[in-house]
């Protein structure tokens, strides 16, 4: 044992060092792998002609029928033991005809162990990978339609077993719980009854009957011979300790186990010596020791998630180009602690790093900057050479490259370079080099921005996917879809197209998606391999081309066997949110995750860099304003507050560049009230709100009384003239539409209040902005939005939500013609076609992960619908390409809600995307305007009943506002009981009130706290002669 790793002892007390003890113990024993097999040295494994021989276990070769199914390049040049033992365990079973369940922690060496002895054994194989939606079709027989009729199309077990091929069987945990007992009877006996009616038979049995019977009698009776060479290879994690469903026990007690734990150390550190020979063995050993450690009993006691052992030789790699570089700085990379993890937590793992002398001293670098980007040199298609700065350093590395231009020079409008995105981007490219990577940061921080500019540096074309919680594994990889006649198909997704062109594709929000339907992309992630459901396979590159030279055939002959390569330069980064640390559903940052990718923390920006971005943006805008904002919102980042923290999220980068635009476009504008109008501090909870005001006022930021005059003295009527609009003091040219007739036309009496709202509104939307109206109830929003529509003379498109909408719905509507389903576009799909207003109406009632998919809409102007056309939003993406809607330059949407909260019982829209829009808060109209507005309603009314009713709304409103009574009482209701006085004068004010307060007559409170109010203003609603109130009048 070398003497560099027992002298990590260090001071004998504390639990760090019992955990180091524990681990030096587990090293000096050759690893818990040779505790519990109590291991001899196995060193032959060697093939002769037709036999493979492994240790004293030799296994007898047949030819493959169909060898392009062999797995290949999964063998290495040198074996490990640890692996060695477990293929030699393998083929143990194997010759007993025993099925196997390899189970282990998260990562590819279950998998890579499974596909090595098929290789080894030349099998073929027949791959699943299994999740919350694997349905007994998948794995049975699906129906399919040609030319009219329905027929049956064996899948995977079925195939494996009539073929005798081995069935892979991956992540049995994500499965339901009753869908793979129907494999049940196939493991024990062998024995399948199908759907076409065929019955699969073990093979004894049916060459027993084969000496009496005839084959063709056999074939009549439908029944099928199972392969003698069938198996099946399970691949699982232990649940628990994992999250999954367990194992079901009739099925478990079918398989033989294996514990596939993590590789032995002194294996794991040969393999790691031999891809990082540039840095010191020394640091080898400590990063090796420190992970294991982390993947310890003691660790996961303490609650910490295992270490991605699997993800350490692309850590080593990176690190083997920049030897000087923080090996802190990568684990960061690999084990995102400060973002998963409590505070105890975050203490442990940074004791072991002291523990393990890796902490970050002041000597070691970071990556400063991208200097430059070339061609790779040699005949290297999609690759590219990138120059790194590394303190005073360059360090030149190769990296994959898109399938279009580099880009030289690093200036561009859109995208600012601050040092710290300068620093983020050189890391992105380091771990570029070697893996997938996410990106995770709050909202509006600048995620899908900062993507974007590495794509272009790259030369990458981008295909974004929006992850909704609903999403299918279906929708990640294939759908279904009939063709004109009639006939079932498959419809690649945008991914796996994406894999095949060699784009860069962005999964934006994967913190939403269930871990179960992620799973099947696993081995995309780990190996660049796929398997779809319609039989078609995609392999990586070089294991494409050694296929093709060792069968001797042409893409053409593969292409007819549904094989294709996955292009070279195929990558994705994935962005998500911050898991909620201590939540038991939003903490979707766990061990099986962490093994897929590379993760980087996208932090807002600091102070100056903010005033940086917005200057350059946005070149006009009032620096002394920006100076405040910026205090303010950096003022409610940094407290630890949890108040302060979620305003301060309501001021994302993105929100504090569309004040800016504004101010730059109306400098005279009150900042107090445009940082509340991004806030929506209307509807905040009154300690969120006076917090609110007390930073603004701490930050010079205030409104006197003096701006409120100033605002309502305003002249805020509208006129039309030589075909421009104007509302107050904002003017619109007015639109010429096509289709007249969708223009909204109703009946609405002007009051200040509301020609407030619309010249705000006419001020975001002429900046270019999609709108998010949100009030109570009955406030007028709608009547506010169709009047603007009117005004503007805007076509409209409207949309209502509701629970059961789902992305399809939003999208397209299936109708049925002539036996043909085919597609009709929603209203939002008209509305970006035609370039009309879409409005969408109750948008809190729709589950907000249906409404998520407005996201790329509003944020890219792409998106893709469920029948396979996409929406672009530039025309230069859609020449040449068919299925392409792109948006008509006039197309905005408005968003009506109810403010989230009780008692309207929404979801929370503005929580999750208020930020992609402009928010307007509506209100009822003030004490004059809504008086003004139900003299017009009731011309006849006695002036004295408006105002007794103005004045009595006016209270309650307030008492729901201080959380009193729950109902807030609107406008509409006022409107009504005015309405009914018009018409009916003979009847009493007391009775027709009582169309509103009905409602609440069976609630004794509440009933008490309405009269009261009413009787004060001289109401006589329930009068009793005691009520002394309304003796005055």
């Amino acid at each position: 044992m070398p003497s560099r790793v027992l002298c990590l002892g260090g001071a004998a007390g504390g639990p760090a060092a019992r955990r180091v003890r524990l681990l030096l113990r587990q090293v000096v024993g050759g690893g818990a792998a040779a505790a519990r097999y109590g291991r001899s040295e196995v060193r032959a494994l060697h093939s002769s002609g037709d036999t493979v021989t492994i240790g004293d276990v030799s296994f007898k070769l047949k030819t493959p029928k169909n060898p392009e199914l062999v797995p290949q390049n999964y063998m290495t040049e040198s074996l490990s033991q640890s692996v060695v033992h477990h293929l030699r365990w393998i083929m143990q079973k194997d010759l007993l005809g025993q099925d196997v369940f390899l189970i282990g922690p998260p990562g590819p060496l279950r998998r890579s162990i499974a596909m090595q002895y098929l290789e080894l054994t030349k099998r073929e194989v027949e791959y699943i990978a299994l999740s919350r939606d694997t349905t007994e079709t998948d794995l049975k027989q699906r129906r399919e339609i040609r030319g009219g009729s329905a027929f049956y199309l064996d899948q995977c077990a079925v195939r494996a077993a009539t073929e005798g091929r081995i069935l892979v069987l991956e992540g049995l945990e994500k499965a339901e719980r009753n869908v793979l007992p129907v494999l049940n009877n196939l493991l024990e006996n062998r024995e399948m009854q199908l759907e076409d009616g065929r019955f699969l038979m073990a093979a004894d049995r049916y060459d027993k009957l084969l000496q009496e019977h005839t084959k063709s009698e056999l074939d009549a009776w439908k029944i099928v011979r199972v392969s003698e060479d069938f198996r099946v290879i399970a691949l699982g994690l232990p649940v628990p300790k994992y999250s999954g469903n367990p194992l079901d026990p009739p099925l478990r007690s079918r398989f033989q186990a294996r514990d596939v734990y993590h590789l032995p150390f002194k294996d794991h550190l040969q393999l790691l010596y031999s891809i990082g020979s540039n840095i010191s063995t020394e640091r080898i050993s400590q990063l090796l020791s420190f992970a294991t450690t982390l993947c310890s009993q003691e660790s996961s006691t303490l609650g910490l998630p295992d270490f991605p052992l699997d993800s350490l030789s692309a850590a080593v790699q990176i690190l083997d180009s920049f030897p000087m570089m923080s090996i802190q700085h990568v684990i960061d990379r690999l084990y995102p602690y400060n973002l998963f993890l409590g505070k105890e937590g975050r203490t442990a793992v940074k004791d072991m790093l002291k523990r393990f002398e890796l902490q970050d001293s002041e000597k070691l670098l970071f990556p400063m900057k991208i200097t430059r980007v070339e061609s790779a040199h040699g005949n290297k298609p999609f690759k590219a050479d990138v120059t790194v700065q590394i303190g005073e350093k360059e360090v030149t590395f190769q990296v994959p490259a898109g399938t279009g231009m580099l880009k030289n020079h690093f200036q561009s409008d859109t995208f600012i370079r601050t040092s710290s995105h300068n620093q983020l981007l050189a890391e992105m490219m380091q771990s570029h080099m070697v893996k997938d990577m996410c990106l995770i940061g709050g909202k509006g921080c600048g995620k899908t921005v900062i993507a974007k500019e590495f794509a272009d540096i790259l030369g990458y074309s981008i295909e974004p996917i929006m992850l909704y919680q609903d999403m299918t594994a279906r929708d990640l990889l294939q759908q279904r879809y009939t063709l004109p006649n009639g006939d079932t198909a498959w419809r690649p997704s945008p991914l796996v197209t994406a894999a095949l062109e060699g784009k860069l594709v962005l999964l934006d929000g994967i913190h939403r998606i269930n871990p179960g339907t992620l799973a099947v992309l696993q081995r995309l992630i780990h190996d660049r391999e796929l398997t779809l459901y319609d039989g078609t396979r995609l392999l990586r590159e070089d294991r494409y081309q050694n296929l093709k030279e060792e069968l001797q055939l042409s893409d053409e002959k593969l292409q007819e066997r549904s094989i294709f390569p996955i292009h070279p330069s195929f990558r994705i980064v994935v962005m998500a949110e911050p898991p909620v640390i201590g939540s038991s559903t939003k903490q979707w940052l766990g061990p099986e995750f962490l093994t897929l990718f590379l993760f980087h923390n996208v932090r807002s920006l600091s102070k100056s860099e903010e005033i940086e971005v917005i200057k350059q943006m946005i070149p006009n805008v009032p620096s002394v304003a920006v100076e405040k904002l910026l205090s303010v919102t950096h003022k409610l980042r940094e407290t630890n507050d949890a108040t302060a923290q979620s305003l301060a999220s309501f001021l994302s980068t993105r929100q504090l560049l569309r004040i800016c635009r504004r101010l730059s476009q109306h400098p005279d504008e009150n900042l107090y009230n445009a940082v509340n109008k991004a806030c929506l501090s209307r509807f905040l909870p009154s300690l969120a709100r006076s917090a609110l005001h007390k930073n603004l006022q701490d930050s010079g930021i205030e409104t006197g009384p003096e701006d409120t005059e100033k605002l309502e003295g305003k002249d805020y009527s509208c006129e039309i003239k030589n075909g421009i609009l104007k509302i107050g003091s904002v003017t619109m040219p007015i639109y010429n539409p096509a289709e007249k007739m969708k223009v909204p036309d109703v009946l609405f009496y002007e009051n200040t209040q509301h020609m407030m709202v619309m010249e705000d509104m006419l001020k975001d939307f002429l900046l270019g902005e999609h709108l998010l109206l949100v009030g109570n109830q009955g406030v007028g929003k709608n009547k506010v939005v169709d009047r603007f529509l009117h005004l503007l003379n805007r076509p409209r498109e409207y949309l209502q939500l509701h629970r059961d909408t789902t992305v399809q719905s939003l999208t397209l509507q299936p109708s049925v013609k002539d036996g043909l389903i085919i597609y009709e576009d929603s209203p939002m799909v008209k509305a970006v076609k035609f370039g009309h207003i879409l409005v969408i109406d109750e948008a809190d009632k729709a589950p907000t992960n249906v409404t998520c998919i407005l996201k790329t809409l509003v944020e890219s102007g792409e998106m893709v619908l469920s029948d396979g056309r996409r929406i672009v939003a530039n025309h230069a993406h859609a020449e040449g390409r068919e299925n392409v809607i792109v948006i008509h330059p006039d197309f905005r949407m408005i968003v009506l809600a109810n403010r989230p909260g009780f008692p309207f019982l929404g979801n929370d829209f503005f929580g999750t995307l208020g930020d992609i829009f402009s928010c307007h808060a509506v209100d009822n109209p003030k004490p004059q305007a809504e008086l003004a507005m139900l003299k017009q309603y009731g011309p006849d009314v006695p002036e004295a009943i408006l105002q007794k009713l103005v004045a009595a709304f006016g209270e309650l409103r307030s008492l729901a506002d201080q959380g009193i009574i729950n109902y807030p009482y609107s406008t509409r209701e006022v409107v009504n009981i005015v309405k009914h006085l018009q018409k009916f004068p003979s009847e009493g004010l007391a009775n027709v009130v009582r169309n509103v307060f009905d409602f609440d007559s069976y609630n004794k409170e509440m009933r008490e706290i309405l009269y009261n109010t009413l009787h004060k203003y001289g109401i006589p609603i329930g009068a009793k002669p005691s009520n002394v109130q309304l003796a005055k009048e």
